[in-house]
């Protein structure tokens, strides 16, 4: 899991994207190998790049990936099972040729880069997004839609935007595109009531940001559920002291002293 921490911790430049988001696969699938899914994606750049007439042409790039990528291939959204924690992991994205908004873009951002084509990541409200922009050429592309290019009052209206706000167009960050994923795939395990892997996403989510407050409260749940209570002990201290003025506080420091008397009277 090392360069999906390097991502969270430092996002250190040397990272990478693809590998990062194999490491958060490996929650579900521990025995991934990183390099016969990043050969796939080798190869899908490779065929995409024997199709482009001119790698200076933005607009052929965009043409050509929408046609390769989502019309031969058949990638496309899984609109049936979004909450499938299939739909986080890379290389079942690769697989099944389906995912979500997300995943289908980090597919398509991984995709341009081994062909040296600027594409970034977009992160809208309840939608994902790319954008292509090469200084001469600009577009904004749904991969959850098709690979379609769609227009800035388009997004807006993906994002449940009433107004016009450009910062919602912001770039975001290789670690922002981790921590949104950890989210999606922490929601999906816990509406799977997979509480085991649903702890795991947590301790990745406080490796990018150990100053949030709800996600040690949470995670100091799942491990009561679980009955580790040493650990429930250290999350909900941790809740506490980070938000002294918490409205449940009463609630947490009664299960606080009942956690200590149990580790007294186990130790």
């Amino acid at each position: 899991m090392d360069y999906l921490r390097q991502l969270l911790v430092s996002e250190s430049p040397n990272a990478r994207l693809d590998r990062a988001a194999l490491d958060l696969a490996r929650i579900q699938f521990p025995d991934l190998e990183h390099q016969p899914v990043l050969d796939q994606i080798n190869e899908l750049a490779a065929n995409l790049g024997d199709r482009l007439r001119n790698f200076n042409d933005g607009r052929d790039f965009v043409e050509k990936a929408q046609s390769y990528l989502f019309g031969e291939l058949g990638f496309r959204a899984n609109e049936s099972a979004f909450f499938d924690p299939l739909n986080s992991c890379l290389n079942q994205v690769l697989e099944r040729r389906t995912g979500i908004p997300i995943t289908l873009s980090l597919l398509y951002m991984e995709v341009a880069r081994r062909l040296s084509m600027p594409v970034f990541g977009i992160g809208l409200p309840n939608r994902f997004v790319v954008q292509f922009d090469d200084g001469r050429f600009a577009a904004y592309i749904d991969p959850f839609g098709g690979g379609r290019v769609v227009t800035p009052g388009e997004c807006f209206a993906m994002a449940g935007a009433k107004i016009a706000d450009p910062q919602l167009l912001a770039r975001v960050s290789n670690k922002q595109i981790l921590m949104r994923m950890l989210q999606n795939l922490h929601r999906a395990y816990m509406q799977a009531r997979d509480h085991e892997r649903a702890i795991k996403t947590l301790d990745f989510l406080l490796d990018g940001a150990p100053g949030t407050a709800g996600w040690h409260k949470m995670r100091g749940a799942l491990a009561l559920e679980l009955k580790r209570y040493a650990a429930a002990r250290v999350d909900l201290e941790a809740y506490l002291t980070l938000q002294p003025l918490a409205s449940d506080r009463d609630t947490i420091q009664r299960q606080l002293d009942s956690l200590r008397r149990w580790v007294a009277q186990n130790n």
